[in-house]
């Protein structure tokens, strides 16, 4: 399927703010189920942008604004071609699982503070196991069918911060919720899992359905992958109750939310900020090569080909010197 995706974010500010440095996550990666075609980044007010892959392997755009200004605008635009993601065919035992594919996966295996385990989630997750039998892949599909039965999803219900045990207590949450609550009860029970961010292109992000016209505006979206020994990872979307599909294009991967949300920065001043965000995705017909622009303005050129490799990067703060910084970050 041929996308053309558009993230916008903006902030405005209730005093002029300096020294406003950000990072953005919203590029498609490249794997064997879906090719960058394209990718533009621009900023409002104008500002020099910088990219690099980071431990990850997401592709991070970084900027900075240092003189005073009372609003920022990022538009990220990407065209992408993506395809159907097989299940794997055979059977793959537990004890498949061992200490050398576990080590392999070990950043996977612990939970950090969006995915710790609680005696309810435990006590769930093997329950799904059991009824799994002796098959990694049946156990990870009971878990994404478990969070998709047992949570309702309810927007504004939970915030960025909102650990998977509350999420299962209160039965509520959004698409970073399911992926949560699915990673932590995989997890509980050996399986390696990761956070997915990125985008679904639907009329609906709670339940999936197929667009009847050709664009949308939705949301980012996020999923999770179990690793299964043979087999890579298995991408599941227990949101809508589905195998991530060719409707899905993925940003990025990480222990959780924290290591892939779209925006994150830090500004200097006394002012407060006020952010919004969407993202409109068109289906292009894959016989026609010709770009697509979902906007008519030309942005600053941030080129496709692979950013410069430079493992982590802390936080983006304010210049040494400046008044204390605040946080700004949206989904």
């Amino acid at each position: 399927m041929r996308l053309d995706i558009r993230y916008s974010s903006s902030f405005t500010y209730s005093e002029p703010v300096v020294d406003n440095q950000n990072e953005v996550r919203a590029c498609p990666l490249e794997d064997e189920f879906q090719q960058l075609l394209d990718y533009r980044v621009s900023i409002t007010p104008n500002a020099r942008v910088f990219s690099f892959v980071d431990a990850w392997g997401t592709r991070v755009d970084a900027f900075g604004i240092r003189r005073p200004h009372e609003s920022m605008e990022i538009t990220a635009e990407a065209s992408v071609e993506t395809s159907t993601r097989p299940l794997p065919a055979a059977t793959v035992r537990f004890h498949r699982l061992d200490d050398a594919f576990l080590d392999a996966h070990v950043e996977y295996s612990e939970s950090d503070r969006n995915t710790t385990p609680t005696p309810a989630i435990e006590q769930a997750a093997r329950t799904q196991r059991e009824l799994a039998g002796d098959d990694v892949v049946n156990a990870a599909m009971a878990i994404h069918r478990y969070v998709g039965g047992h949570i309702a999803y309810t927007p504004n219900s939970t915030e960025v911060g909102t650990p998977a045990a509350a999420v299962l207590e209160g039965g509520v949450g959004v698409c970073q919720d399911y992926a949560h609550l699915a990673v932590t009860m995989c997890r509980s029970v050996g399986i390696p899992a990761r956070y997915v961010s990125g985008y679904l292109f639907t009329a609906d992000d709670s339940v999936g359905d197929v667009p009847d016209g050709g664009t949308v505006v939705v949301q980012t979206h996020a999923w999770f992958e179990a690793a299964v020994p043979g087999a890579g990872w298995l991408a599941l979307d227990p949101t809508n109750g589905q195998m991530v599909g060719e409707r899905h294009v993925k940003i990025g991967h990480g222990r959780s939310y924290d290591d892939v949300l779209p925006m994150r920065g830090t500004y200097s001043g006394p002012g407060t900020s006020t952010g919004s965000a969407d993202v409109t995705i068109r289906k292009l017909d894959p016989h026609n090569t010709a770009r697509s622009r979902l906007l008519g303005a030309t942005p600053i050129s941030v080129p496709v080909g692979r950013p410069q490799h430079l493992g982590t990067q802390a936080n983006p703060g304010a210049a040494p010197g400046a008044p204390a910084s605040q946080a700004q970050q949206q989904q």
